[in-house]
């Protein structure tokens, strides 16, 4: 049990620091002007170092941690040096998750607005449709993830000759994810004289290799001293020895802290991801759940959600451990130890961003301690003796602000703060582009497969012999999806219609077209 005590990153070193505007970096006033519209007048470090070098045309490796305002030292600069209104883009950012490349094409088209900047963003999970007919239309910039980016490539609907500047953003975790071969694919379909620059938030090996091969005398840019702990400075850490059968108990009371605002719960798998978002919502917290085994358009949903405060609590593998931006997380709880120093790097890093001050908790159960001990050596983090702690330990409740008494229900009083997930529609973007809401798309395909026409076919031949025959009831009750009762009940009117017309007027009608017209 600790805490971490703040850095240079302490929210009182940003304030006491003059920081550069926009506009003395050089920013076009279009740009300035539309940053400014939003709040966004002064630079945060990341932007200060790296917007010259990058307006200068020049190739850059900027090391910054998440939340520091890296996607607008390298947007701005984009933004400002290529030609608009062409119909391939200019500019290319490849981003690793699909979270991310949303996140930076909202950046984008925010400072981009008074340029009339046309930006896409393609990502797998949807249809290709509406990404092809935007690209047909023209855009400047494409904001996407390798693989959708390759597809679209190889299809020949996406053209890549015409890029000038090439942006790898979160260069390590597209690495971690196996996305090293699709990139190296990208940048050998891009003009060698191009504009490269790369951004992560660690540098191992193979980034530093990708860098050599691909850049051209780059310029490093860190935003902080080396000095400093890999660990998000401004974020102050709590770690508790915590038994697996009480966590959910901890968590609990831990949402009920003073102060608690946005909060992420990060789990190691997605079943335990679904278990305890399901727990807080049984214990009333408004909580919804992120992982890789939901469709794209709930993972959007829920996100969004989050992000306009309609859900509170977001219970996430890390999928959503990167590119996830919302400032006012105040709380990021590892439920589950993570299992490597760069994972609690990353997830602590989803609160305090821009110079705010966050609360990172972690549990580490009995069988977690080994690897703990690994990751607070690595990040030279105060937490080798953990203090057992349990739901109703006093210093528990002290260190985070948790008000005495508190159990682990959200009282009725406090319930129904928040609108809930489902005031966040639910989009589901069909091959046509079109949104549909509230929709499954095997509910349409079942309402397709319906035999409707073969009944109304069977209808239009008895109409034609002149003798129409009225449904009954019991057929047009007939469940329409099951092809042996609508067969059943087609034989059946068959065998009754037969003895009918071979006994008219005593004797066996002639089977032959004359007969059935006369």
């Amino acid at each position: 049990m600790g805490r971490a005590a703040p850095g240079s990153g302490d929210p009182a070193y940003w304030r006491l620091k003059a920081l550069t505007t926009f506009r003395e970096l050089g920013v076009v006033p279009e740009i300035a002007d539309a940053l400014e519209a939003e709040g966004i007048s002064e630079a945060f470090p990341i932007q200060e170092l790296a917007l010259p070098i990058a307006l200068g045309g020049h190739d850059i490796i900027g090391q910054a941690r998440t939340g520091t305002g890296k996607t607008l030292a390298f947007g701005a600069a984009l933004l400002q040096r290529i030609e608009h209104g062409g119909r391939a883009p200019r500019a290319l950012v490849v981003a690793p998750t699909r979270e991310l490349a949303l996140q930076v094409t909202d950046d984008l088209l925010v400072a981009g607005g008074k340029l009339g900047s046309r930006v896409l963003s393609v990502y797998g999970g949807r249809a290709y449709e509406p990404q092809i007919a935007a690209l047909r239309e023209g855009v400047d910039v494409v904001v996407g993830t390798p693989g959708r980016l390759l597809d679209l490539v190889k299809q020949k609907h996406l053209d890549l000759s015409k890029v000038e500047i090439l942006v790898l953003d979160e260069a390590d975790r597209m690495l971690d994810l196996g996305f090293l071969p699709d990139i190296e694919r990208i940048i050998e379909r891009i003009p060698a004289q191009r504009q490269t620059m790369l951004f992560s938030a660690t540098m191992p090996g193979e980034i530093v290799a990708l860098s050599r091969r691909y850049l051209t005398r780059p310029t490093n840019v860190r935003a902080e001293s080396h000095t400093e702990s890999d660990a998000t400075p401004q974020v102050v850490q709590h770690v508790f020895q915590a038994h697996q059968m009480d966590k959910p108990e901890m968590l609990a009371r831990l949402l009920q802290a003073e102060g608690r605002g946005l909060t992420m719960v990060f789990c190691q798998t997605k079943r335990a991801c679904d278990r305890v978002a399901a727990d807080l919502a049984q214990r009333g917290f408004d909580a919804a759940a992120v992982h890789g085994d939901l469709g794209q358009s709930q993972r959007e949903r829920a996100l969004r959600a989050f992000r306009n405060g309609k859900i509170g609590v977001l219970v996430a593998t890390d999928v959503a451990a990167r590119g996830l931006d919302v400032d006012d997380v105040t709380h990021v709880v590892n439920y589950e130890c993570p299992d490597s120093a760069d994972t609690y790097v990353h997830r602590i890093g989803r609160t305090g961003r821009a110079g705010k001050e966050g609360v990172a908790v972690t549990f580490v159960d009995w069988s977690d301690i080994t690897r703990w001990k690994l990751i607070n050596g690595t990040l030279a983090l105060p937490f080798a003796e953990l203090e057992e702690t349990y739901s109703t330990s006093p210093h528990f409740f002290a260190t985070l602000g948790i008000p005495e008494g508190t159990k682990g229900r959200l009282p009725a009083e406090l319930r129904n703060g928040r609108a809930g997930l489902d005031a966040e529609e639910l989009e589901d973007i069909g091959e046509t582009g079109k949104v549909r809401s509230h929709v499954r798309a095997g509910d349409r395909d079942r309402d397709r497969e319906r035999p409707r026409p073969r009944r109304r076919k069977r209808s239009r031949a008895r109409t034609r012999a002149g003798q129409p025959v009225e449904a009954t009831a019991s057929e047009s009750e007939a469940p329409a999806a099951d092809d042996n009762v609508v067969d059943a009940v087609a034989t059946e009117r068959k065998r009754s219609r037969g003895p009918r017309r071979r006994t008219r007027a005593g004797k066996p009608a002639a089977d032959t077209a004359e007969s059935q017209t006369a």
